[in-house]
């Protein structure tokens, strides 16, 4: 997507890997021909805020399941995001590696799953899902979650720890309020700078980074100044905010679907009616903050965030952000964007040469119309590291 222009020509790959791109390439002896004529080739999508374990939008309800029924529910969710043409995804808590290791053998169908463990919070944060009437934690590693609590400088550097020595791909903070959680507000701030600053510190020592849950312009300018790489939804920043992207190179990660979904359909799948109140908080400004960080230049990157029976409206995210960028751009978001995002620029969302052979070959051209990526049945072949895997 790097020059946003069509060139007409063969693509082979060999190994996973693209191998060679031009005219008139030759198969080698026993490979695989698949004639595209007419069709447009783009690369696999990338969506960098997924939530492949919350098989419910209870979110509190997950610790309580058996992990091989949680299992067997986010196989069922990554192989229906294969199907619509995301082939790398990024877990923004609740996978772990043992969903990652599963995709990578091949044990499950689904996205390359990148995964961030469970999402650090201070107690009564985002990420603390007991009613007021509950008073014990259970953050026992057996159980299903999306969040453990942690407070103080020692105990959230102990949890990055902790985090990073499982495998994380990256940590995730909870920095301000949410919609899920039952005792916060969406317009709190979570978490001192002291402690803020050590989970960056903890994620740079392991050459890692850090995403951050904030909505308002003021939870996410702290992020920013304590140097997290990525802020998801921010749907209530400011100029001051946009300011602080720019000058710390940061990503926006808006995830503008899941407010439309849980908003039509949230109680019906198991929101809570206090955390579906919260909704309207949200979802207005979410396209407005969109367009702001765009038209200043911010780096942005793809994300959907949707729970339980709502990930199928996963595309949907491509017709409302067509609403205020241009179809390149979008799809930029969801491809060069997010790899530069999750530290594989020039290894995913790319068709070059020596890239992963990810790739979706299209039946319309996303270029002038959305729909032809928010509509799966415009995608006539999804491929991932070199073999075709949609449909299945």
């Amino acid at each position: 997507m790097e020059s946003g222009e069509y060139a007409e020509g063969d693509l082979r790959c060999e190994d996973g890997r693209i191998a060679e791109t031009g005219r008139g390439l030759r198969a080698p002896d026993g490979a695989r021909v698949l004639d595209l004529a007419g069709a447009r080739v783009v690369p696999g999508l990338i969506d960098a805020h997924v939530h492949v374990t919350a098989s419910t939008a209870d979110l509190g309800a997950l610790p309580s399941m058996s992990p091989a029924y949680v299992a067997a529910h986010s196989a069922r969710t990554m192989g229906g995001m294969l199907d619509r043409g995301f082939t790398t995804v990024r877990d923004a808590s609740g996978a772990d590696y043992g969903l990652a290791d599963a995709q990578a053998e091949g044990l499950i169908r689904g996205p390359r799953l990148l995964f961030c463990g469970r999402a650090l919070s201070q107690t009564g944060g985002h990420g603390d899902l007991r009613g007021r009437g509950q008073s014990s934690t259970d953050d026992h590693p057996c159980c299903a979650g999306v969040g453990r609590v942690a407070d103080g400088v020692d105990a959230v550097r102990a949890a990055a720890r902790d985090e990073l020595r499982k495998g994380a791909h990256h940590l995730k903070v909870m920095a301000s309020g949410g919609v899920a959680s039952p005792t916060d507000r969406i317009d709190s701030t979570q978490y001192s700078m002291d402690e803020l600053r050590a989970v960056v510190e903890e994620a740079e020592a392991a050459n890692r980074y850090v995403a951050a849950h904030a909505y308002t312009a003021r939870a996410v300018n702290r992020a920013l100044e304590a140097g997290v790489r990525s802020v998801e939804h921010g749907n209530l920043i400011d100029d001051s905010s946009v300011e602080l992207f720019l000058r710390h190179e940061a990503f926006l990660v808006p995830t503008l679907v899941t407010y439309w979904a849980l908003k039509e359909e949230g109680r019906a799948f198991g929101l809570p009616e206090g955390s579906w109140r919260k909704v309207d908080e949200v979802l207005d400004a979410g396209l407005r903050a969109l367009e702001r960080a765009h038209r200043a230049g911010v780096r942005l990157a793809f994300g959907t965030d949707l729970l339980g029976g709502m990930h199928r409206h996963q595309s949907h995210e491509f017709r409302l952000r067509g609403e205020v960028q241009r179809p390149l751009d979008v799809l930029r978001a969801a491809t060069t964007g997010a790899a530069e995002l999750v530290g594989m620029a020039g290894e995913i969302g790319t068709l070059s040469v020596g890239a992963r052979a990810d790739l979706l070959v299209l039946d319309g051209d996303p270029l002038r119309d959305l729909g032809v990526l928010a509509e799966p049945k415009h995608l006539r072949h999804v491929v991932q590291d070199g073999r075709v895997v949609a449909p299945a």
